[in-house]
């Protein structure tokens, strides 16, 4: 079981560094014009993507964490 949830703990990871760097090179993609429309025209279209993976992201590294914690308590008992 252990090796299992090493497993799914790496590949949690992969998962993770993939999407930051999906989402830098969203955040590198953003044009001047993203940066400086108006605050009332709402989020462009690349604003919203990098959002996503950002939340993505966070999703991926708090599954982690759990996945972690999992091991943890199992590794005590």
């Amino acid at each position: 079981m252990n090796t299992f949830l090493i497993l799914v703990i790496i590949a949690l990871i992969a998962m993770t560094v993939v999407t930051l760097v999906r989402g830098i090179a969203a955040f590198l993609q953003s044009t001047r014009e993203d940066l400086e429309r108006p605050e009332s025209s709402g989020p462009s279209a690349m604003q919203l993507k990098q959002n996503k993976l950002m939340f993505r992201r966070i999703m991926f590294q708090a599954a982690a964490i759990g996945v972690v914690a999992i091991l943890l308590s199992m590794s005590q008992k």
